[in-house]
């Protein structure tokens, strides 16, 4: 088996110019994985962390420049309170731990979305973590957090009306490349491609504007079981792909 995802990565890495620039994934199925193995949701939320450091090495491996992870949506806060808690609690430990390893691999860690209604512990600790990278020239690893694409073009609009209203901006000035400016994600580029782990046909409110002419990748794996094999497939698989953002294929005009 390593032999063969060997060869799959010095396959990805030869077909550099077919990489994917930014590679988002929903990271779903935590608590299945936990269920399967009669086991409480935060062991399988425990589990996805070890995921999500190998994921991340190994997009580092073959030089993918941006990964999203679609962390904690806004809907998450309806989950119970202990989970929640569980899950705020996780986020700030793991944090805390994999800042030294960060900052040695040269990742430069981003956050998305409604920052600000995190608990102020939490915020604390994202916002140490993001200074101490800022200066990173690896990976750009981006973590949406209390995010949601809806709210997302919500605020966009009215952080515009607001600039409207102050005689910043003329309306007809407003078009795609402006309204992307005032989106969580302005610092980044569109993903080329959006992995879902677990199986689930829907994008989840995730990155709604973004996503417009990315590449899906859909698989059953449940996201603890997601690694580095997983993720060099789902590349490979991308690397494969004709992209024409709504243009007919030129070889196939007569």
């Amino acid at each position: 088996m390593a032999k063969k995802i060997e060869k799959l990565k010095a396959e990805i890495v030869a077909a550099r110019k077919r990489l994917p620039n930014h590679v988002a994934i929903i990271m779903d199925g935590n608590g299945r994985w936990a269920r399967l193995r009669n086991k409480p949701r935060t062991y399988g939320h425990e589990a996805g962390v070890r995921a999500v450091k190998e994921v991340v090495k190994a997009a580092a491996e073959i030089g993918i420049k941006y990964l999203t992870l679609y962390t904690f949506s806004v809907e998450n806060w309806k989950r119970p309170r202990s989970e929640v808690s569980a899950l705020m609690s996780l986020l700030s430990r793991a944090t805390r731990n994999e800042l030294d390893e960060l900052i040695k691999n040269d990742v430069k860690l981003r956050t998305i979305g409604r920052i600000n209604g995190l608990p102020q512990s939490r915020q604390k600790v994202l916002q140490d973590a993001v200074e101490k990278t800022r200066n990173n020239q690896g990976l750009v690893l981006t973590l949406a957090l209390n995010y949601g694409g809806r709210s997302e073009i919500l605020d966009a609009v009215k952080a515009i009306a607001n600039s409207v209203r102050a005689g910043i901006i003329d309306i007809p000035d407003i078009d795609d490349e402006l309204f992307s400016d005032f989106l969580y994600t302005a610092a980044l580029p569109d993903p080329d491609l959006l992995i879902r782990t677990s199986g689930e046909m829907r994008i989840s409110n995730f990155l709604l504007w973004q996503t417009s002419y990315t590449e899906l990748y859909i698989i059953e794996t449940l996201w603890p079981d997601f690694g580095r094999r997983e993720l060099f497939e789902a590349v490979a698989n991308f690397q494969k792909r004709e992209r024409r953002f709504g243009k007919i294929d030129s070889k196939t005009v007569s």
